[in-house]
């Protein structure tokens, strides 16, 4: 499993260069992509394609080719096989039929982006790439907007506006946001701000709507009180027979100002208990005081 550059192709480490001039065969996530590396640092190999939509085919291929005392060295575009990229089923299929899989660490978009971020975050929650459908992100996103970790995302270019805005609507308008585009390459920008003026940034230059970006949005802040007022959660509880748990949240924040994720988890609890009543023919609980 060998890392590639995310963009400069002189960041290739010295052992991967070795690995991949010695093995019989590379099999790559795009061999046009891997090509230019190759020919970049004269390795005349040609590489066999290994794509996620046939990664499990692929693997089959590659496990004959293990099989006959091959070696196989196996890259992606940029950065690290199996690491929201495809590698991870290969890498699965040869280690349960025996076959020893090593890797070759090296570039990543990740720590790159961690390093220049310019925040001293103690931990860090990497979630990689969001789902492309809108409503799925949003599920998502607001499933996180309680972490109080840092969060790692990585973003295509034609979704990031609509991801940002995503963000701050879940997350809230006030969160901080560092984005970091084409990290290594020509075009490299690193811009911290808040999620209600990331997508003001990126539209002030048109060439910032390009690339490849990693998303790095600062953890919840905890909060002294956390309780809600019980007239919040009278409104919350009655707007759950008639909205979702996410419209019932957004709207008693509204009228309150109560914390949105706040009453998302209360909402959460008042679910999840009256499941449990339902099935255990227990009586709903008293609002808080």
């Amino acid at each position: 499993m060998v890392a590639t550059p995310i963009g400069n192709l002189r960041d290739v480490t010295l052992r991967a260069l070795d690995v991949l001039a010695s093995v019989d065969v590379i099999a790559a996530e795009d061999t046009r992509q891997t090509q230019k590396l190759l020919a970049r640092h004269g390795i005349s190999a040609r590489p066999i394609s290994v794509r996620q939509h046939n990664e499990r085919a692929a693997a089959e291929g590659i496990g004959k080719l293990l099989s006959s005392g091959k070696s196989v060295a196996l890259v992606t575009d940029a950065g690290t096989p199996g690491v929201s990229d495809p590698g991870a089923r290969v890498v699965a299929w040869a280690r349960k039929r025996g076959f020893r899989v090593m890797p070759v660490p090296g570039p990543s978009a990740l720590t790159a982006a961690l390093s220049v971020c310019g925040i001293a975050w103690p931990r860090f929650l990497f979630a990689g790439f969001l789902p492309a459908k809108r409503s799925e992100r949003a599920r998502s996103l607001e499933a996180l907007a309680s972490a109080q970790d840092a969060m790692v995302f990585f973003e295509a270019p034609h979704r990031v506006v609509e991801t940002l805005q995503d963000m701050a609507r879940a997350f809230g308008a006030d969160r901080r946001v560092v984005i970091a585009r084409e990290l290594t390459k020509l075009f490299e920008e690193v811009h911290e701000c808040t999620l209600a003026q990331a997508v003001g940034w990126i539209a002030e230059n048109r060439e910032r709507g390009r690339g490849e970006f990693v998303l790095l949005v600062e953890g919840a802040h905890v909060r002294p009180q956390t309780s809600i007022d019980p007239d919040a959660e009278r409104m919350l509880r009655a707007l759950l027979g008639e909205l979702s748990t996410t419209q019932a949240a957004k709207l008693v924040a509204k009228i309150t100002g109560a914390p949105k994720a706040r009453l998302y988890r209360l909402a959460l609890e008042i679910k999840s208990d009256e499941k449990r009543g339902a099935t255990n023919g227990e009586t709903k609980r008293k609002p808080r005081a």
